[in-house]
Order: C-alpha cells, then structure tokens, then sequence
C-alpha cells in the first residue's frame, strides 16, 4: 500500500507530532510536582488539619496517585480508539483532553478539585503515549528503533524542563506581574497550571499534517478493527468506578489495614475491568486460545516491567522538587538563608532532574540496542537503586552536590523511559499494539499510584522524604529479577 505515511515528509511530520505531543506529555506531568506545595499550601488554608506538613504530603500523594490512575485508563480507553478509528484521530483527541482540563488547575479551590482536574487530564495524557509510539514504530517501519525510542522518552523530560524553566521565568518577573494587579497566589502556581492548556494548539497541526498509520490502515482494509466493541469500555468505566472508590477510602478512612485490603481488592478488580476490551477483541476476532494468552500474559508482563519503573520514579524522585522547597522552609526558620534565597530551590531541583532524564532516556534506549533489552534493564534498576539512594541519603541541603545527585538520579530514573517506548511495541502485532502497549505502560501507572499512597504512611510525621523515598526505590530490586520472565527481542522485526 503506497501510503503518505511512507514518505520522507509524512514520516518526519508524524515523528515531529509525536515529539511535540511527548514534550507536552512531559510538561503535564512536570507541573504538579513544582507547583504542589505552593497550590496545597494555600488549598489547605482553611483546612482543620493540625500538621500542616502532613496535610501536603497526604493530598500530593492523592492528587499524584489520582493523576497515575488517570493515564492508565486513558492509555486502555485511547489505546482501544486508536485501534479503532486510527492513531492519528485519536491522538488528536487525547492531547486536545489533557490540555484543556489541565488548565482548569488554576481555577482549583479545594484540594479534591485538583485530584479531580490531574485525574481527567491524565486522561488524555495517558492516551498520547500509547499512540504516539505505536504511530511513530509503524510509521518509521521499525527502522532506528533505538534512537526512536530514545528521542521519545527526551521528548518527555524536555517538557519538564520546560515547566522548570517557565516557573523560574515567572519567578523573575513577580514584582512585573504583581503591579500589574494579578494576586500572589496566581504568580506563585496559579499562572503556571493555566499555561497547561498550551497544547491545545497542536491538535490543528495534527489533524492537518500527520498522515495515518500505512500498517493500521491495512489492518482496517482487512476487517480486524471492527471486532473492537464500544460496549466494552463500560467496563472500564467499572474500573474508573473502583479507582474512584478506592481514592475515597483513603481521604475518608483513617485505618491503614482496611486502606491495604481495600487497595489490593480494587488492584485486581481494575486489572480485569481493564483488560474486558482486549479480552472481548480477541474474542471476536477468531484469535486462537494459544493467540489470546500469549497477548494477555505479555499485557500483564508489559504493566509489571512499566509499574516497577514507575513506582521508584513517582514514589521517589519526584518527591525531590517538593523536598527540596521544604528543605528551604527549613533553611529560612533556621535563619541559614532568607526567602529570596530558596525561592526557586525547586525549580532548580526540577531542572536539573530533568535534564539529567532527556539525556538518561537517550542513553537507556541506545544502551538496550547495543546490549539487548533484558540486561540492559537489569543494569539500569542497580543504577537507578544505586542514583536515588546517594541523592536521597546524602544531602540534607540544596547546593551544588545536592545539584549533581538530583540530576544523577534523574538520568538514571529516567532511562527506562527510553527502553519501554522501545520494548513495548515489540511485544504486540499492530492489531492490538495500541492496546497492547497502553495498558502495559500505563496500568504500571495503577501498580505505582497504589505505591504513591504508601508514601505518606513511610514518611511519619513529622515528614522524612529521604527516609521514605529511599525505602520505595528498593523496588528496583523486583525489577532485577523479573524482566528474566520476558522475551528478548534484540534484533526481531515489529510483529505483524
């Protein structure tokens, strides 16, 4: 089939899509962790809480396992549309959701709103990933996997440098933009959330330059995409329903075993609300019963090697910007520095995060091309053990070393983000890759979102980040043994 998508230019402009979706990816997630104390901090004002410390810690880990459970479902529900109806179409769609609920932050009164307003807009978050990968794979024809990959996990953690950057640029400028009459609050995060909204813009470039998927429009001319049912997306509604629950148990019941046992339940119950659609596919489709569990072990295989990753990322390094600013809270009580001095101690921390993580997610990538997928996993779970524990246990303030370790750990944490976008479509042909890969991505997110609401409980009060971080990063250690249960795929073309 003689598609535009084969082409020079309509390569280049899918990739240039999928890079800039990416980037705005990496800017949704990014916000949250540098604005959260600030927002929680006056989103608490008129809280009755005693410990107004315990208080951030609980609602972050809230709002950040709310964003977590978002992306998983946006990454099965626009996986299943962009196997249904395109990646291009759905992609469109996806970033057009996370950007216009994304700036609805900075309009948030209360603290739930926020887990409410992160949770929608990693809807289409969620989305992007699974679709920008599987369009660029496809397009690409699974040439330069490596450096594809690698480019995409960059992409990402530009947009958080972005975000650091742009808080630090709006920093600079308060005084401007206090005489202009805006209010402290809107300087401080509000402005900041707004600015989310941004890629709104980029779904008219999408829509008009991207060209389809050659492979996915061929799997339509054939009759395979229209065995996928909207019916079954009633059961991940179900899930959403159980996730919802399960985030209202934790504001509302202060009993840690009944928190545990009601976790663990709704981990299973959500696993198969989620996987219904594949399920119901495959079905339909006449896929052989030795077809259907190869496809579903791999999905399941797929979230463990993801959730691992991304429990250490989000139950570790990125608490560092949060930790960071009360270090500096610290600092200033202590009479060791003044306000102007950490004011911008956290976006420092996030900047240098970040750029360690665009150069860690290059690295990762090209490392499982030259050396193969499983070891170079293995090596890249001691580093990043190894990264958080030296930048977690050996510093107590933020100076240059405390500089040089975040940005370590950064690179570290963040490699795998370079290997999943480039092992992930290896494990699925191009009927269910979409799918495929967005539920194993992103329900590793659920696998880290119950991790996140462990955070709280390990800190104590008063709150020890370096203490509780350090103890999730030990997951590495799982992640050592598990990927041995997984194919190699060094070498092997895309499956058809």
């Amino acid at each position: 089939m003689n598609s535009a998508a084969t082409t020079g230019r309509g390569k280049w402009m899918a990739l240039t899509a999928a890079l800039l979706g990416w980037l705005f990816d990496g800017f949704e997630m990014g916000l949250f962790p540098v604005v959260a104390r600030p927002a929680l901090t006056e989103l608490l004002a008129a809280s009755t809480a005693k410990d107004l410390d315990q208080a951030i810690s609980f609602w972050n880990a809230l709002v950040t396992s709310g964003f977590l459970i978002g992306a998983a479902t946006g990454g099965v529900v626009f996986g299943w549309l962009g196997d249904r109806i395109g990646r291009v179409r759905a992609m469109a769609l996806s970033i057009l959701t996370y950007a216009i609920c994304s700036g609805l932050g900075g309009f948030a009164r209360a603290p739930w709103e926020m887990v409410v307003i992160r949770f929608v807009a990693a809807l289409g978050m969620g989305g992007e990933w699974a679709l920008g990968v599987a369009l660029v794979m496809e397009v690409w024809e699974g040439r330069s996997r490596a450096l594809l990959a690698g480019m995409i996990g960059a992409a990402a953690n530009v947009g958080y440098m972005l975000v650091a950057c742009l808080s630090l640029s709006l920093g600079s400028i308060r005084g401007w933009l206090a005489d202009l009459g805006l209010p402290p609050n809107w300087v401080e995060w509000r402005l900041l959330m707004l600015c989310g909204a941004l890629p709104a813009l980029l779904t008219f470039f999408i829509r008009i330059f991207v060209p389809e998927s050659a492979s996915w429009q061929r799997e339509q001319q054939r009759g395979a995409t229209s065995s996928w049912a909207s019916r079954d997306l009633l059961m991940v509604l179900i899930g959403v329903g159980i996730c919802a629950v399960l985030l209202v148990i934790w504001i509302r019941v202060e009993a840690l075993l009944i928190r545990l046992i009601a976790t663990l339940f709704s981990l299973f119950l959500v696993g198969l609300c989620y996987l219904f659609p594949i399920i119901g596919y495959l079905r339909r489709s006449g896929e052989a019963s030795e077809g259907r569990r190869k496809i579903l072990g791999r999905m399941l295989l797929g979230a463990l090697i993801s959730g691992i990753p991304l429990l250490a990322t989000w139950g570790a390094v990125q608490w560092a910007p949060t930790w960071a600013h009360r270090l500096g809270q610290d600092a200033v009580q202590a009479g060791e520095a003044t306000s102007d001095q950490v004011r911008f101690w956290k976006d420092y921390t996030q900047l240098g995060s970040a750029f360690g993580a665009v150069v860690g997610s290059l690295g990762g990538a090209l490392l499982a091309g030259w050396i193969g997928r499983r070891i170079a996993y293995v090596l890249l779970c001691l580093l990043s053990l190894g990264s958080v524990l030296l930048f977690y246990r050996g510093n107590s303030t933020v100076d240059g070393f405390f500089l040089a370790t975040v940005f370590l750990a950064g690179a570290c944490s963040a490699a795998f983000y370079g290997w999943l976008p480039l092992y992930l479509p290896e494990l699925f042909p191009t009927r269910v890759r979409a799918t495929g890969q967005g539920f194993g991505f992103n329900f590793g997110r659920i696998l880290a979102a119950v991790g996140v609401l462990q955070v709280p409980v390990l800190m104590g009060d008063p709150p020890d980040y370096a203490s509780a971080c350090s103890s999730l990063a030990l997951i590495y250690l799982l992640g050592v043994a598990v990927i041995w249960l997984a194919p190699e795929t060094k070498g092997k073309p895309l499956p058809e």
